[in-house]
């Protein structure tokens, strides 16, 4: 139970107090009267004596009798019978002194933490000790007991009384027939011989004080000293002293007191009344809770407390719509109901206080307490007389417990003996009385002993009743002993509960002893044992008792050492529940809110649901609809677990309750809990939705919202971004440089302020989910935001603030907010249940300035099927509740993890991607693209054109492309690129390649163009655009060709493109803008082509064109690798072309004089070319390296390959292929200049790299054109293509399709260091730097009959490919040793010098003659001589054997 303001004794002894009547003359009546009082209330605030009294008990022993309070009541008779159960009236009255007695303000209240539950609530129930404290004093007296009957009556006359005498006379008679004459059942008295107190009352104000002394004197000698008092009182007139503040002691008692006067109480029973409305019961069961019909008619909300309201909507909360006028009018708590108007005690000082004060003690004291003690002593003598013994009862008392309990007969038994009445001199009644006497004067060891006397008797005799009440006082008694000799025996008290209830069927009786021992249980920590005794006592014949008592069970649950939290919050649910029933909607309230801290976000949902719901419903009913929206947002904002129709009845009801809430004022709208807006997914797009294509133009795909985020990709397109802002900015990139964000969602980075230009939509992509099983019907949704200006300080915000909530009717209003921001309303917005949509709201801003996105604004509505329309035909009428409300959108930015602090915390960082700058106008440039293929073969050239538009009002420059794969695509140059056809109609059947009409010459002589490679412009990966005058015009749009090369790799390619322009207009926030296009090409197999290099052995001074150094065969393998899928019949190589700084393709020597090569699928043709140097280029001051392009036609029509698009392509390629080789060989270099001078070995290894690098390198590249025919819709097209092979070295194959990288074979780890490997010669290379070549005649006659020995001239031809000087040393040997000359047999020898050493100086060709000596004829191989070489100024190490040519055969023939 809660904490109470007395303590268990005081509540005990004040339940029990001695009862006063008083019956008072008219003109008495008239002197208090002038107080606003009556004199009972006048005396009562008094009641309570302050000073001790004694009393003498039968043994002669002195009893104290401490802080007694007496009781003075007018008597009223009656004719009523006692009754088992309370009058309507009582009823009422209780229910209003609760109803009234609300939790205060500010309250103390009490926090208690059992397990992880941290509960706060109310630490007193004042009205719990209110409504015990006028249940115990409104107790109709009953025959069975003698505690509430009078013990004293108070006669009261006034002074001014014509003869005072007289009417003492007339009021000890009034009394005398009152209690005697047997009219009346009420009141009743205790004994027959009544204390009669004369009592003279002097008006101070206006009676003659002589008079009234002399009165009084009369009264001692008549009546004695003992029995009379003269009060004195009115010392002052109502005008008088009227600034004096009196203390008004009378107010705290006159309401109890009012309420308790049945006249008053048709006040108050509207308040009871209204409970009707809820609980559809009439007035009178709301007043007589005994009713047997109620729970017929009442609803689903009283039936069960757990159950939750149905579905049907008169019962709902609409039905208390049309009351809620009703209730304002009647739930006011009645304003005074003191009887009358004015202050109490208004003629009385505070000497008067003090004389009412003294004449209550001295009436106690000299009167009541000697009356009480000689009735004891009465009683006893009557008693021991009774029983015969020597001894008094007092004495006796252990002689008749002697022989331990007396055995209880069973008092469920229904026996008719429970109506039994004895005389009022039965010798059991007198026990009893006696006890009550011993009782009321606090001697409880004596009371004790009685009441245990009685309840022998009265079981004995099954009078249950009369044992019932003497066993519930005998177990107070018990408690109330000093010293407690004896436990509290609390099984008396369930007995007596027990009888009271099961066979006496009182529950008034019942509860005033449960309310009891509760009390007594719960002060010695039995909370356990209180509660459950509060439990049996709920009932349905009281929904007010029950609420309470169910109330304080919940209390002693949470008060038990360890606090049983949940039965707590149960048992407050069952008395909300009660309370409710009861009217009290107040403590209903209040109850589930404090059960509500238990159920809390505990998994409970369908508990969490009901009481939400029933705190909504509280709450509304109580005109608190601020607390009732709270309550029903939770319903449906959690993840409910009710069914569809129920959370449909929780939709309605919200709406209705936040209709009211709003009424008419709509200007700030609350926030409503429906649809949820997942924050962090919301994306905001900067920019117009992109064209789609337009015909054949194909826009450039850009950024939408329809795309998903990559992070890798992101990453891609902001690496190309620095490529163009460092391109645009002489080669940096700048430090405050952010990449171009054009939509920002979750995974962005939203740490900076966005930037948006004016004039330009902002698209808000929100996520809405509907959490609920029902249809959400959301319309003129709209985004709400707040505008600064740019001009606007911030101190002047507060006033320049401009939020829209589409609320405002005036067209003013909104035109003025148009001119700011257009805001875009979506008119339906349809969410089926539990559908997750996403919704794109647009604004457009017209200023510049900082914009705010805070929330989102609509109307929530619901349609539910009310009654039939009266209409005639009876149709079904749609009532539909619109509601309007906001809710804003704050999104938590990303935890901040860097610093200590902030990781020890849990802190974010800000997130801007609501809150954009607004910009002043850019340029926007869309761009299309015309006839671009989607497939290609690999290498072929295809034309496309490309159109740029500005459609912005701004002019835009510095136009730039960059992509992923700049081999791709080229725009040409100004220099190289052919007056081809401008338009794509008239370039329908045009080659993409810039030709020229030449037949092939016979001995396919070659054409030979000079370029460098900065004619072919921007070989970076940023291209600059070429258009015309560099800017483009508002409203402008050019058209450019665009030449594509298909990948050399198989397969599909993704190929981004990234477009970058600039204002003409310096200084904005924004410096440039980006557009990005992506585009998927599917190449399929065209051509493989391998290409080798070998010495021609022919000497150099034999070759036709120049003298200067001999030539190198070429040699090119083509093999057609289609497989036909694309349509394609055949290739035709129509071309081979050259490009090198140092070599070119002199010839074709193909045996075959074919017109062109053509191939069908899987076929394979060889080319052989030879290769001779350039021509030495004269340095000019530039120094550029120019290269060589040589163009050898096989077919009518030359391919000027210098020119876009062949040479773009071809210095496209290299760029590529050389960047990756590149950075190899520049580290190569690099490592080996630092080394040099540190280490011999290092430095030699790395001089011979470089001679044997220079002398086999040949960088010779090979461009290799080629048509198809291919078969499309019955039409033959022909495409083009051009495929790169690089020559870099002699003897070393290339092929123009770059081999696929394998996987990397698993490496076993080495856990020692090894030695690095020694340094091997790179000998293979070493053997090539020398070529060597014989000349001799083939055939050679001579008359061996004439002259044995034959001798032929030889020529040596010795060639230094390298850049070095060489030592050569030349051995000529008699027999070969390679393999391939063993089968000849015969012999000769070299006649002359045999050995030789030289030095031939780089590049330097030398002849040596030398004669070989013949003995016979025969067929001889002369390529016997052996040559070593080796780098001069090197160890003899490097001597390595020069590769000589195929076997040189000579035939000599005998004359």
């Amino acid at each position: 139970m809660a904490q109470c303001v007395q303590s268990v004794q005081e509540f005990v002894q004040d339940s029990f107090v001695p009862m006063v009547a008083v019956l008072c003359s008219e003109e008495a009546e008239r002197v208090t009267r002038k107080n606003n009082l009556n004199f009972a209330e006048l005396l009562r605030p008094f009641c309570r004596l302050t000073s001790e009294g004694h009393i003498r008990d039968p043994n002669n022993q002195t009893q104290v009798v401490k802080n007694l309070r007496i009781c003075v009541n007018n008597v009223a008779t009656s004719l009523n019978t006692a009754s088992t159960a309370l009058s309507p009236a009582q009823r009422r009255m209780l229910n209003q002194v609760v109803l009234s007695c609300q939790p205060q303000e500010g309250a103390s209240t009490n926090v208690i933490t059992a397990g992880d539950y941290d509960l706060n609530f109310s630490a007193t129930t004042p009205w719990f000790e209110t409504y015990r404290e006028n249940f115990l004093q409104s107790m109709p007296a009953s025959d069975h007991e003698f505690l509430n009957h009078y013990l004293a009556c108070l006669l009261v006359v006034s002074s001014t009384e014509a003869v005072p005498v007289e009417q003492f006379l007339k009021l000890s008679q009034e009394q005398h027939r009152v209690q005697h004459s047997g009219e009346y059942t009420n009141p009743k008295w205790f004994i027959p011989n009544t204390l009669k107190y004369y009592v003279l009352l002097h008006d101070m104000s206006e009676g003659d004080e002589q008079r009234a002394e002399t009165v009084y004197e009369d009264m001692k000698q008549r009546y004695g000293s003992q029995g009379c008092y003269l009060l004195k009182i009115n010392s002052r007139t109502l005008s008088a002293e009227v600034d004096e503040q009196i203390p008004d002691p009378w107010s705290q008692y006159l309401h109890r007191s009012n309420l308790h006067n049945q006249d008053t109480l048709e006040d108050v029973a509207p308040t009871v009344n209204s409970v009707a409305y809820e609980n559809n019961i009439s007035t009178a069961e709301v007043d007589s809770h005994h009713s047997t019909d109620k729970d017929e008619v009442s609803n689903n909300l009283e039936s069960h407390p757990l159950q939750l309201d149905s579905v049907n909507t008169s019962e709902s909360l609409y039905t208390l719509g049309a009351v809620n006028t009703d209730l304002k009018k009647d739930a006011r708590v009645p304003e005074s109901l003191s009887g009358g108007a004015g202050s109490h005690g208004a003629c009385l000082t505070l000497n008067d206080h003090d004389h009412i004060r003294q004449f209550i003690q001295e009436f106690t004291f000299r009167g009541l307490l000697p009356h009480i003690e000689k009735n004891i002593r009465q009683l006893n003598d009557q008693l021991v007389s009774r029983k015969g013994l020597s001894r008094s009862l007092f004495t006796a008392t252990k002689k008749w417990f002697g022989g331990g309990k007396v055995p209880e007969k069973s008092v469920s038994e229904p026996k008719s003996t429970c109506g039994l009445l004895y005389p009022p001199e039965a010798p059991e009644l007198q026990i009893r009385k006696m006890a009550d006497l011993c009782f009321l004067v606090q001697h409880y060891e004596l009371a004790y002993s009685c009441y245990h006397t009685a309840k022998k008797d009265f079981l004995s005799d099954q009078a249950m009743l009369y044992a019932a009440g003497a066993l519930e006082m005998a177990a107070v008694s018990a408690f109330l002993q000093a010293g407690a000799p004896r436990p509290y025996p609390a099984h008396y008290m369930d007995t007596a509960i027990q009888t009271y209830r099961d066979v006496c069927k009182n529950m008034v009786l019942a509860e005033r002893c449960a309310l009891l021992s509760a009390e007594i249980l719960k002060s010695q920590g039995k909370y356990s044992e209180a509660a459950t005794l509060l439990i049996k006592m709920t009932s349905e014949d009281s929904d007010l008792r029950s609420a309470l008592l169910l109330e304080q069970a919940a209390h002693c649950f949470i008060n038990m050492r360890n606090p049983m939290v949940r039965k707590f919050a149960f048992h407050m649910i069952l008395a909300g529940h009660r309370f409710s029933k009861a009217g009290q909607r107040r403590h209903a309230l209040r109850c589930y809110c404090q059960a509500m801290q238990v159920y809390k976000e505990r998994g409970w949902s369908l508990a969490e649901d009901h009481i939400n719901f029933t705190i909504g419903r509280q709450s509304f009913t109580l005109r608190q609809p601020e607390n009732a929206v709270v309550a029903f947002r939770q319903i449906l904002t959690n993840d409910s677990r009710q069914t569809a129709t129920q959370q449909g009845a929780f939709l309605r009801e919200y709406l209705f309750v936040y209709k009211s809430v709003i009424g008419g004022n709509e200007v700030s709208l609350p926030q409503l809990p429906l649809p949820c807006i997942y924050s962090s997914a919301t994306r905001v797009y900067f920019g117009h939705d992109r064209r789609l294509a337009e015909g054949e133009k194909q826009a450039a795909t850009h950024v939408s919202l329809d795309q998903e985020y990559d992070q890798d990709l992101a990453a891609m397109w902001c690496h190309l971004e620095e490529q163009l802002v460092a391109a645009s900015n002489r080669g940096i990139v700048p430090a405050n440089f952010q990449p171009t964000q054009c939509c920002l969602n979750s995974q962005t980075d939203n740490l900076r302020y966005p930037l948006a230009v004016v004039e330009e939509p902002i698209i808000v992509e929100l996520m809405f989910k509907n959490p609920l099983k029902v249809s959400l019907s959301l319309s003129n949704l709209s985004l709400l935001w707040r505008f600064t200006d740019d001009g606007v300080s911030p101190s002047e915000n507060i006033t320049e603030e401009l939020a829209i909530t589409n609320e405002e009717t005036l067209a003013l209003g909104i035109t003025q907010k148009d001119d700011i921001v257009n805001t875009e309303v979506i008119q339906e917005f349809q969410m089926g249940p539990e559908e997750t949509k996403m919704a794109r709201l647009r604004l457009l801003p017209h200023r510049t300035g900082q914009l705010n996105i805070v929330g989102v604004v609509y109307n929530l509505a619901t349609a539910l099927s009310g009654e039939t329309g009266s209409s005639t035909e009876g149709q079904q009428t749609l009532d539909l509740i619109v509601v309007r409300g906001r809710q804003d959108l704050k999104i938590q930015g990303p935890r901040l993890n860097q610093t200590k602090e902030e990781k020890m915390m849990v802190r974010h960082g800000p997130d801007h991607r609501l809150d954009p700058i607004i910009t002043p106008p850019m340029p926007l440039m869309e761009v299309f693209f015309l006839q671009f293929p989607t497939a290609l073969l690999c290498g072929e050239i295809r034309k496309a054109y490309v159109e740029f538009c500005n459609v912005s009002s701004v002019a835009l420059c510095g136009l730039r492309v960059v992509s992923t794969h700049p081999d791709f695509f080229t725009f040409g140059s100004q220099a190289t690129t052919p007056l081809t056809p401008l338009t794509p109609t008239s370039a329908e059947n045009c080659s993409a390649y810039k030709t020229m009409v030449m037949p092939p010459h016979p001995y396919y002589e070659v054409s030979e163009m000079l370029h460098s490679a900065e004619e072919f412009s921007q070989l970076s990966g940023v291209m600059e655009i070429p258009i015309d005058g560099n800017t483009l015009q508002p409203g402008e749009s050019t058209q450019l060709p665009l030449w594509l090369r298909g990948p050399d790799q198989e397969g599909v390619h993704e190929i981004n493109f990234l477009f970058y322009y600039e204002s003409t207009e310096k200084g904005n926030k924004i410096s440039h803008r980006v557009l990005r296009h992506t585009v998927f090409i599917c190449a399929s197999r065209s051509l493989s082509v391998q290409a080798s290099a070998c010495r021609s052995s022919v000497p150099p001074h034999h070759s036709l064109d120049d003298k200067s150094s001999g030539g190198t065969l070429v040699f090119i393998d083509v093999e057609n690798i289609n497989t036909s899928e694309a349509g394609v019949r055949e290739f035709h190589i129509v071309q081979v072309s050259s490009s090198s700084q140092h070599w070119r393709l002199h010839k074709c020597i193909n045996p075959a004089k074919d017109k062109d090569c053509k191939l069908t699928s899987r076929e394979r043709a060889k080319l052989c070319f030879r290769a001779t140097r350039c021509k030495p280029i004269q340095a000019t001051s530039d120094a550029v390296e120019k290269y060589t392009f040589a163009d050898l036609n096989l077919g009518n029509e030359r391919i000027i390959s210098s020119s876009t698009p062949c040479g773009d392509f071809f210095f496209r390629g290299c760029r590529t292929s050389e960047s990756q080789r590149g950075n190899v060989a520049s580290s190569r270099t690099l490592s080996s200049s630092k080394s040099q001078g540190s280490n011999p070995t290092e430095h030699t290894a790395s001089d011979i790299d470089n001679i044997v690098k220079k002398c086999n390198e040949l960088d010779l590249n090979i461009i290799v054109i080629w048509k198809a025919y291919v078969v499309e819709d019955n039409k033959q097209l022909i495409l083009e293509g051009q495929l790169h092979v690089a020559l870099q070295t002699i003897g070393k194959e290339a092929s123009s399709l770059t081999p696929r990288e394998e996987a990397q074979e698993m490496v076993l780890l080495k856990f020692k260091s090894e030695l690095p490997p020694p340094v091997v010669l790179p000998s293979a290379e070493l053997s090539q730097l020398i070529k060597t070549n014989l000349h001799y005649p083939e055939t050679y006659t001579h008359p061996f009959v004439q002259d044995s020995l034959c001798v032929v001239p030889v020529t040596l031809t010795l060639s230094n490919c390298s850049l070095a000087q060489v030592d050569v040393i030349i051995e000529l040997r008699h027999k070969s040793t390679s393999p391939e000359c063993l089968e000849i047999h015969s012999s000769f020898t070299w006649v002359g010098q045999t050995q030789y050493k030289l030095q031939l100086k780089p590049r330097e060709v030398l002849c040596l003659t030398l004669r070989a000596c013949f003995l016979q004829a025969g067929v001889y191989n002369l390529n016997t001589p052996r040559v070593l070489a080796k780098p001069a100024q090197q160890g003899a190490m490097c001597e390595t054997s020069q590769q000589t040519a195929s076997p040189a055969l000579i035939i000599i023939n005998n004359a």
